[in-house]
């Protein structure tokens, strides 16, 4: 698991906190869904490759 994904699953877990806290606990276990799914490793972080991808092919044209 990539540093982008830790800091997003923990950014995700201090807004669920929120959430939580204002009484909107559906939003807030969505939230810590997805922080599960990015520390299991069963999302990929494709941030580099898109990134690639797009400086590519913007010096295409």
């Amino acid at each position: 698991m990539s540093d982008r994904m830790k800091n997003q699953a923990k950014k995700n877990r201090e807004a669920a906190k929120g959430l939580r806290n204002r009484g909107k606990d559906d939003a807030a276990q969505r939230l810590e869904d997805r922080a599960d799914e990015l520390e299991s490793g069963r999302v990929t972080d494709q941030t580099d490759t898109i990134l690639s991808a797009w400086s590519w092919a913007r010096g295409r044209r």
